[in-house]
This record gives C-alpha cells, sequence and structure tokens, in this order.
C-alpha cells in the first residue's frame, strides 16, 4: 500500500475501501499529525488518535443549525466565531445561512489549513476561500484570551467550539480551560446581546451541564445519534448569569 508521509498529492486517488496516508507531519505539539484517505472519505489524527473524518459530520452542522436557529427574531447580518478548522463541517453550515454575514475561524494547526487548498477542501466547498470567512492560525485558548482582554472587543452572535472530542477529552492540554469557570466566562464576554455559545462533545459530560447551568440562565443538551456508539453531544448555552 502506497503511503505519502509528507505532503498532500492531490493526484492520487485510493479505490474504495483502501486506505492511503495523505500527509503526515509534526504538529505544533509536536505530535504526528496524519491526513488520510479511506474510499471516498478522508480522516485526521493526533498522535495516533482520531479526530474527524468526512463521513456525515450531522452533529457539528447542527451545532450551528441550533445555535442560528435560537438567535433574536430579526437578528440579521450574523457573526459566527468557530473554535477549530477540521474538515471544515461546522464553518461550510454556517456560510451557508442566510442569515450569517461573517465567519472567523481559529485553527491551531497550519498544515490542516494548508490541506483545505487541496483535495480536503473539497469536502467543505473549500470555506477559506469564501470571502465572508477569515482563517486565524492561533491557539484557540490564547485567541479567546486575547479577544475578551480587549478594551472593547469584537463580539459574536454564535460561537461553536469543535475543538476537542469533549471537555473531558481534550486534544490538547491546555484546552480544558475552555470549559473552565474562567474560560466560560471568556467566552461570554464576546457575545453579542442574545448570543449564543454551541459546544461539540463525542459523549454526554453532566459535569460540564452543570457548570453551564452555574453560568447561563438558559442550557440545551442534544444528542445526536449516530451510526455506532453513543449519540453526540451538542450544548447549547445563552443569557449569561451576571
Amino acid at each position: 500500500m502506497e503511503q505519502r508521509d509528507t505532503a498532500l498529492d492531490a493526484r492520487y486517488t485510493a479505490p474504495e475501501g483502501e486506505t492511503a496516508t495523505l500527509a503526515r507531519v509534526t504538529g505544533e505539539t509536536g505530535g504526528d499529525l496524519v491526513l488520510k484517505r479511506v474510499g471516498a472519505h478522508y480522516e485526521i489524527y493526533s498522535n495516533g488518535l482520531f479526530l474527524m473524518d468526512t463521513r456525515d459530520g450531522t452533529s457539528e452542522r447542527e451545532m450551528v443549525r441550533v445555535g442560528l436557529a435560537a438567535l433574536p427574531a430579526g437578528r440579521s447580518r450574523a457573526s459566527v466565531l468557530v473554535g477549530g478548522l477540521g474538515v471544515g463541517f461546522t464553518a461550510r453550515e454556517a456560510l451557508d445561512h442566510p442569515r450569517v454575514a461573517r465567519v472567523d475561524v481559529v485553527e491551531l494547526e497550519p498544515q490542516v489549513i494548508a490541506w483545505h487548498d487541496g483535495e480536503l477542501g473539497e469536502a467543505a466547498e473549500y470555506v477559506h476561500r469564501d470571502p465572508r470567512c477569515r482563517v486565524h492560525n492561533a491557539d484557540i485558548v490564547a485567541w479567546l484570551e486575547r479577544a475578551a482582554a480587549a478594551a472593547d472587543p469584537a463580539r459574536y452572535d454564535l460561537i461553536c467550539l469543535d475543538t476537542d472530542n469533549g471537555p473531558d477529552w481534550t486534544v490538547i492540554e491546555g484546552n480544558g480551560r475552555l470549559y473552565e469557570a474562567a474560560g466560560l466566562d471568556r467566552l461570554a464576554r464576546l457575545l453579542t446581546p442574545g448570543g449564543l455559545l454551541s459546544f461539540w462533545s463525542a459523549n454526554a459530560v453532566p459535569s460540564f451541564e452543570a457548570a453551564l447551568t452555574a453560568r447561563f440562565a438558559s442550557v440545551r443538551v442534544i444528542e445526536v445519534p449516530v451510526a455506532r456508539g453513543v449519540p453526540d453531544t451538542v450544548y447549547l448555552a445563552s443569557a449569561p448569569r451576571s
């Protein structure tokens, strides 16, 4: 089986069912970051841990749908912040919505951004080329800390965090700060009046639901069935408590 270990080669097409390693690079955290194609689909791994693929994306899209649907009536030209570019499904769902005028995406790995210029970008229709979309190559925790510390920070109608496998299953150890009290307070500071936070998780995390409930007057937990295993979970929070 042929393996491509350095750069994405858009000319090579794996037959259905065959696995091909398209790229293997050193990620920002020092470990392996791998892009594979399995048949017609793509998979991304970090240090051997499966992160995401292009097979479905229902729950990633749902976290955007439910958030935008819950915005105050009449809200137009909405701004959306997405934590994690990944395979682009979350950003694509936001860009496809008629109410959305701006999408900022924060992605840690420059190579993931670069892969979207190749065949991986086809999965989400090259979201980074949309003039409404800006992709920031940065650590999401540090980016949010800087943004929230500004005297007059840019605010968003919807903030979607899809950076980890869940609050209790972070890809990077430091990402745990996103889900702690101070992290939730920073996120709340970046919301417009009536704005919402949306979090993706591979499983339900009751302790995180409790943390959200302590800081937001409205919290919804949405289970999204998957083909195998426990449902994916989307947490939606709004109305920060003063």
